[in-house]
């Protein structure tokens, strides 16, 4: 296990800009979707620290651990609904990011469950967990060792 880089103190104005970004989204996005949201981009991003926070928050909010564990392969699960399926899809091409960007067979069906503004919403979603992803990953942050 690698020594973490830089503590929080030394980034605290930036976080603290970021945590404006997640209070918006968490005001915004329905908190099943967004569990959804940030467990599968920190699966994706291999963010073991945020891994561990997001499924401890999910399971807390009273979501189905069988469901928590399905979203590593939850194309291949009977455990999510169309909607949801549409807000995985989106972040997965949100957060493996390539140069065509979100192909229109991921868009399209995501445009069946939302409007233009909950797309907006999800998006941004998407966005501030792949930056907490990146700054936890960054600095090596480790989950506790016991909770």
């Amino acid at each position: 296990m690698s020594k973490q880089r830089l503590g929080m103190a030394s980034v605290q104005a930036g976080i603290q800009q970021v945590m404006g970004l997640q209070n918006f989204v968490d005001e915004r996005v329905d908190g099943t979707l967004l569990h959804l949201i940030q467990l599968r981009a920190s699966v994706l991003n291999g963010c073991a620290y945020c891994v561990d926070m997001h499924s401890r928050e999910a399971t807390a909010a009273g979501e189905d651990s069988r469901r928590l564990f399905a979203v590593a392969a939850w194309q291949d699960g009977p455990f999510f609904d169309d909607r949801e399926r549409a807000v995985l899809a989106l972040t997965d091409a949100v957060t493996k990011l390539g140069p065509d960007g979100v192909p229109d067979e991921v868009w399209e069906p995501a445009t069946q469950h939302f409007d233009d503004q909950e797309l907006a919403d999800l998006v941004l979603a998407i966005a501030v967990i792949n930056v907490w992803n990146r700054i936890s990953i960054t600095n090596r942050t480790q989950p506790p060792k016991h909770v």
